[in-house]
């Protein structure tokens, strides 16, 4: 089969996982597209919404000089960011499970601002294409993803 990026089946780590866990995860995850709009579909859950809201205070700080990043209070951010996901627009059941999951959340965030080492250095944001490499030119199968930030 000639090499065709448009055409090649592009998988990342996350994606291999998923066909790992689960052939049918993969499928529901990567390939499958809403018949109207041809959109992936990503239906929220709790995980999910945990994972956003973290990940959404923290990207954050790396667009900020090192000096900066917890001069803000990143509970602040957090709880500014979790008004996206409560209630059923993060796929609670109810207040209890939710009220669980953000705490979680807060602590994962306690343990950032106990321990800010890390984050007190001078980050690259890496701005440049997504990586890719022929996993199987035969096939037409590209492995590809990205470091968020170093």
């Amino acid at each position: 089969m000639p090499q065709n990026k448009y055409s090649a089946v592009w998988v990342s780590n996350s994606s291999i996982n998923d066909f790992v866990t689960c052939p049918r995860l993969y499928f529901l995850r990567n390939v499958y597209k809403d018949p109207d709009t041809k959109h992936k579909i990503n239906i929220i859950n709790p995980s999910l919404a945990l994972g956003q809201t973290v990940h959404e205070v923290l990207e954050g700080l790396s667009v900020l000089p090192a000096e900066m990043r917890l001069k803000d209070s990143l509970l602040d951010k957090y709880n500014t960011a979790w008004e996206k996901v409560t209630g059923k627009l993060g796929g609670f059941r109810d207040a209890h499970e939710e009220q669980t999951v953000k705490e979680r959340g807060e602590k994962m965030l306690r343990r950032v601002i106990d321990n800010p080492a890390p984050l007190l250095n001078k980050a690259i944001k890496i701005k440049q294409e997504l990586p890719n490499y022929y996993l199987s030119t035969d096939e037409n199968i590209i492995l590809c993803g990205r470091i968020d930030w170093l």
